[in-house]
């Protein structure tokens, strides 16, 4: 599946939107990825992932588990490790830090992918691999059904990406004059309130 066959399924889910977005990052956008219109689709999410879970073996070979982080990666995260046939979990905020709750554990040395939906910066991922990593888990990869950072963004273990694009994200001080015109959406998760 190619960059281009993925934007496509976004694009006929009606999850590719052109605007003044707030990414979970902070940072701001002119192109927001709303995931959640291809993940209700299970066909098309199997899709995605069937394909993912290919570029994950084809790159690293076999592995343990998979671990998403909660709540936008586990979606994805447990229908990559369905194909994958290996046990999915998920990290979620516990005071503020990714920990394996709900009886999740690693095996010390288990080969583990992390798998998130959408990368922009990598903080998410590098959150949630140190949350791996310190429950015991060696994270050989982490996935992602896109990469919105071009390649840049730098998680610390090799990022396997579905697609990757170049989406250009700003500081909120740093906005260009036509997209500080339009005004701001805010459809993130990470801002929810409590």
């Amino acid at each position: 599946m190619t960059s281009e066959d993925v934007l496509n399924e976004f694009r006929d889910a009606g999850a590719l939107r052109e605007g003044h977005f707030v990414l979970s990052s902070g940072l701001h956008s002119p192109t927001f990825l709303q995931k959640n219109l291809v993940f209700m689709d299970a066909e098309r999410c199997g899709r995605l992932c069937k394909a993912l879970a290919e570029k994950i073996v084809a790159a690293v070979g076999p592995v343990d588990v998979a671990i998403s982080p909660a709540v936008g990666g586990i979606i994805p995260g447990y229908e990559t490790a369905r194909w994958l046939k290996v046990p999915s979990m998920y990290v979620e905020r516990v005071d503020g830090e990714f920990k394996l709750r709900r009886g999740f554990q690693v095996d010390p040395g288990q080969k583990v992918v992390m798998v998130e939906d959408i990368v922009t910066t990598g903080l998410s991922s590098r959150e949630c691999i140190a949350a791996i990593n310190a429950a015991g888990g060696e994270v050989i990869a982490a996935a992602c059904i896109v990469d919105r950072s071009g390649g840049r963004a730098d998680v610390g273990v090799p990022l396997i990406a579905l697609a990757t694009l170049d989406v250009p994200a700003y500081p909120a001080d740093a906005l260009p004059p036509e997209l500080a015109a339009i005004p701001v959406e805010d459809p993130g998760s990470r801002r929810l309130s409590k």
